[in-house]
C-alpha cells in the first residue's frame, strides 16, 4: 500500500516518469494505479487528443512506439495506457524496440503498462532500463492475513473503523478479492457518517451478510466443539445455497484445520509467537488454543482428509447421488464426531 500511495502522491505532485510498468498477481493495485493515471493525469479537455488505451493482444510495437514519439496536442503530456501488457514482449524484436526507446524516452509521453499475473525477469536489460528511466511496480497475491490488514488500513483511510469480526466476515464472504471488498466498503462509505464503526450489524443490514450465519461463525462453532450451533449454521447455508457456496466453505474449513495442524507443531505457543507463525491476528490465538484441546493432532489429520474428500465430492468425484447439502452435512458430522 505504501508504494501505491507513493506513486499516486508523485503523480499529484507532478513528479511523473516516462514509463510505469505495473506487474504481479495482485491486479487490484495495478488497476488502482492505472485508473488513477487515466482519471487524473490529463485535464478533461485534453483526454480526447492526448490520452489513449491500447490492448496487448492487439498492439503492434512499432505503432505503439510511433505514438509514444509524437508530441501532445493540447496538454503538456500525452498518456498511453497498455492494458493486458502481459501479452507483449514475447518476441525478441519487441523487447529490443522497447529497449531502444527507453535509452532516450520522449519526456512528454507517459507509458503505463498493465502487466498482470506475471513479473519481469530482473536480470534482463529491459527491466534495468525501466528501473532507471521510470517505475517498476510489482505486487504479489495477498494472503488472507494480509487482506485483513489491508481492510483495516483502507477503512481507516476512508475515515471509519472496523472490528476484527467484521473484517473476517467480509473476507470469509467475499474471499480475498480486493476489488469486491473495496466495492462493498465504498457502498458503506456512502451510507455511514464519518468516524462510524463498521460492525457485524452494519454489514448485515447494508451488505446482506448474516452476522449469525456465516463462515466466520461456523468456523468458530467448530473450533469450540459446538455441534448444535454449527449444525444450525449449516442448515442455513444449505437453505440458501446461492449465498453460501459449499466449495468456498470447505476451503475455509480446510485452511482452519491446516493452521490448527501447524499450531499443534509449534514449540512456542505463546499468543504473539503463535500469531506470527500462523500469520493471524493475535486475537484468534485463543480460538486455536481451545480447538487444539478438542482436536488432537491425529484427529486434525483425519479432518484434513475428510475435507479433501468433501472437496472432491462437491466437484462430482465419487459423490454418487449426493447433493451439496448431503456433502456438507456429512462433512460436519465427520469433523465433529
Amino acid at each position: 500500500m505504501k508504494e501505491v500511495n507513493q506513486i499516486i502522491n508523485d503523480i499529484k505532485n507532478g513528479q511523473v516518469k516516462p514509463i510505469y510498468f505495473l506487474a504481479g498477481e495482485e491486479t487490484f493495485f495495478i488497476d488502482k494505479i492505472s485508473d488513477y493515471f487515466a482519471n487524473n493525469l490529463l485535464p478533461e479537455n485534453a483526454k480526447s487528443f492526448d490520452q489513449m488505451t491500447m490492448y496487448g493482444l492487439d498492439v503492434d510495437m512499432q505503432n505503439l512506439l510511433l505514438q509514444a514519439r509524437r508530441f501532445p496536442m493540447i496538454s503538456d503530456k500525452q498518456l498511453i495506457i497498455i492494458k493486458e501488457a502481459q501479452h507483449l514482449f514475447k518476441k525478441k524484436a519487441e523487447v529490443l524496440a522497447m529497449e531502444n526507446y527507453l535509452e532516450d524516452p520522449v519526456p512528454t509521453t507517459v507509458l503505463v503498462f498493465d502487466y498482470k499475473y506475471k513479473k519481469m525477469d530482473k536480470r534482463k536489460k529491459l527491466y534495468k532500463l525501466i528501473q532507471k528511466k521510470g517505475v517498476y511496480f510489482e505486487h504479489k497475491k495477498l494472503y488472507e492475513r494480509d487482506v485483513a490488514k489491508w481492510v483495516s488500513e483502507t477503512v481507516k483511510s476512508m475515515g471509519y473503523s472496523i472490528d476484527i469480526k467484521s473484517t473476517q466476515m467480509l473476507i470469509d464472504f467475499l474471499g480475498t478479492n480486493l476489488s469486491k471488498i473495496d466495492n462493498e466498503l465504498k457502498k458503506l462509505s456512502l451510507l455511514l457518517p464519518k468516524s462510524a464503526q463498521i460492525t457485524p450489524d452494519v454489514i448485515e443490514t447494508n451488505i446482506g451478510i448474516s452476522k449469525d450465519y456465516n463462515n466466520f461463525e461456523l468456523k468458530s462453532a467448530i473450533a469450540q466443539g459446538d455441534y448444535v450451533k454449527a449444525q444450525r449454521i449449516v442448515n442455513y447455508f444449505t437453505a440458501n445455497p446461492k449465498e453460501h457456496s459449499v466449495i468456498f466453505t470447505t476451503a475455509i474449513l480446510y485452511m482452519f484445520f491446516k493452521d490448527l495442524f501447524v499450531y499443534h507443531s509449534l514449540n512456542d505457543k505463546s499468543q504473539y509467537s503463535a500469531a506470527k507463525a500462523l500469520g493471524i491476528n493475535p486475537y484468534f490465538v485463543a480460538e486455536f488454543e481451545k480447538a487444539a484441546k478438542i482436536y488432537p493432532m491425529k484427529r486434525v489429520s483425519q479432518n484434513i482428509g475428510f475435507l479433501k474428500d468433501a472437496d472432491l465430492k462437491t466437484k462430482g468425484v465419487a459423490s454418487g447421488s449426493m447433493t451439496h447439502k448431503d456433502v456438507l452435512n456429512e462433512l460436519l458430522y465427520k469433523l465433529m464426531h
